[in-house]
């Protein structure tokens, strides 16, 4: 016997065993019990909410010989044809791909023809937002008076997509998401039913993950107890099945964020490439977790709110004190964003990498919130230290001299001069995404016989600025003018123009250097 599916074996075959929808049960059967059955439903919601599931039942309970308080008896002939599939009372229609008129106008000819059994023929018409504009207006008048014995139940997951025509002669039922409770109780449920020992934490997991479906959730599930057939499921596991992350993955990323240590987030995110774990998935419960914070930071009655461990929630308390809620606001900008990039990009890591150092570099942005966010850490760095204005008031006559930018030096050794005449000509033996950097650099003196490069770009100075790069740019230029020469990588973080801050080799070589796009 082939293998089924938990959310096919599991399927609800009675209305007291769906789950989170009662408002749909109780007026359904209450329509039954009262025979106040109308003609047309339309069943909305996103998937794996029992659209389908209550549209058979129902088609079952509107038919059973033997009705129990509105939900069918599942003994009499009916409802075991209807459940076998071989009744011909039932028709179900995938409008995904029997969209057209044609198939519309054959429904039409149907419904002409009485049930041969039971009372009533049921037209099940799934995804029917997929109907073309022909097909819509073939089935209005069958829609509006179709005999007495016939039902229509139309399900989708995108109602606006209807015409309003076809809305005006149906009654509406809106399918809420099921919460992650009734998820996990209904998890739990089964498996005890199939014997598999599973840990609360992974089930909790596992109905968040689901995102308010339930089939999504029996599926996610199954994938789980396949990977670690006969083995007791923890919360591990199901990570690793999943390739999703653990909140403590999370709790260092923010840290390292906060810490604006660029090296670690790399590093850290290169363990989670390196494990496997599913990038789009990190993009989205990151962006969750940040959320989590956002809430327990701005209300301080939102922990029953928060569907997390008791251990989390107290790394969350302590992060909740180290950010502020603007940043907290930026963060969950830039990954919303992000999440969307993501879906359709194929490099996933790049982008993810370009993120997060906009997390630790407001300055690479000009939004309002990362405006906010670089002068709180001005703020920040000016209560720690000595402020610049302070150092100019003490020592007025280092500011007098400095008014007119930086003094230029006296001499600039021969190596240097040299380099800076040869740079084109040095560029272009550069490799890759160091030759595109460098083209955005100026050129300064970083002390005696050493060459400083000056970069506005935090991403080109992070690149630039690795030892292995740095040892990289001296060896190219070494081979092209014959001698060792120092170079410092220098990251105008002043934000003033270079001239201001910088000695100007173009100025002080009385030459002009041309970088060629």
């Amino acid at each position: 016997m082939s293998y089924t599916a938990l959310y096919r074996k599991f399927r609800p075959q009675e209305f007291e065993d769906v789950k989170g929808q009662e408002h749909i049960v109780t007026t359904l059967k209450n329509q039954i019990k009262a025979e106040r059955i109308g003609h047309a439903y339309l069943f909305c919601g996103t998937r794996g909410t029992g659209k389908t599931t209550i549209a058979k039942i129902f088609a079952r309970a509107v038919n059973c010989e033997h009705p129990v308080d509105g939900s069918p008896c599942g003994e009499c002939p009916t409802c075991k044809s209807i459940a076998a599939g071989t009744s011909m009372n039932v028709i179900e229609i995938d409008a995904a791909s029997n969209n057209g008129v044609e198939n519309i106008r054959q429904i039409r000819e149907e419904v002409t023809y009485s049930p041969t059994e039971g009372k009533y023929k049921v037209y099940i018409i799934d995804e029917v937002h997929m109907l073309s504009i022909g097909a819509f207006n073939a089935l209005l008048k069958t829609l509006e008076e179709p005999p007495s014995y016939v039902i229509f139940i139309l399900a989708t997951t995108e109602f606006h997509k209807i015409p309003i025509t076809i809305l005006s002669r149906c009654q509406r039922y809106d399918f809420r998401r099921i919460s992650v409770d009734t998820i996990s109780q209904r998890l739990q449920e089964l498996m005890k039913r199939e014997s598999v020992t599973i840990e609360e934490k992974a089930v909790r997991y596992l109905a968040k993950a689901a995102d308010g479906s339930m089939r999504d959730a029996l599926s996610l599930l199954d994938q789980c107890i396949a990977f670690y057939l006969g083995q007791d499921l923890t919360y591990d596991r199901v990570l690793e099945v999943l390739g999703a992350v653990d909140a403590e993955v999370f709790s260092r990323l923010l840290r390292f964020v906060l810490q604006e240590n660029v090296a670690g987030i790399i590093r850290l995110l290169e363990e989670m490439v390196m494990e496997g774990r599913e990038l789009g998935q990190f993009v989205n419960d990151f962006t969750w977790y940040l959320r989590n914070l956002l809430l327990l930071k701005g209300c301080d009655e939102m922990e029953d709110v928060l569907d997390i461990s008791s251990e989390n929630l107290s790394l969350l308390k302590e992060e909740a004190e180290m950010t502020r809620m603007d940043a907290l606001i930026r963060y969950i900008r830039v990954f919303s964003e992000l999440s969307n990039q993501v879906k359709y990009s194929s490099q996933k890591r790049i982008l993810i990498e370009v993120a997060l150092i906009k997390l630790c570099k407001p300055e690479m942005e000009t939004n309002a919130d990362s405006v906010n966010d670089r002068l709180a850490k001005l703020e920040r760095r000016m209560e720690e230290g000595i402020p610049a204005a302070v150092q100019a008031a003490e020592h007025p006559a280092e500011e007098e001299n400095d008014v007119r930018g930086p003094r230029l030096a006296k001499a600039v050794s021969q190596e240097v001069q040299q380099i800076v005449r040869s740079w084109n000509s040095i560029l272009q033996d550069m490799p890759g995404m160091i030759k595109v950097y460098l083209k955005q650099a100026r050129l300064s003196l970083g002390g005696d016989n050493r060459l400083m490069i000056v970069l506005d770009d935090p991403v080109a100075f992070e690149l630039l600025g690795r030892e292995d790069h740095k040892k990289e740019i001296e060896k190219i230029i070494s081979d092209r003018i014959d001698r060792e020469v120092e170079v410092s990588v220098q990251l105008n973080s002043s934000r003033r123009p270079f001239e201001e801050t910088y000695v100007d080799l173009e100025q002080l070589i009385h030459m002009e250097i041309e970088i060629e796009e």
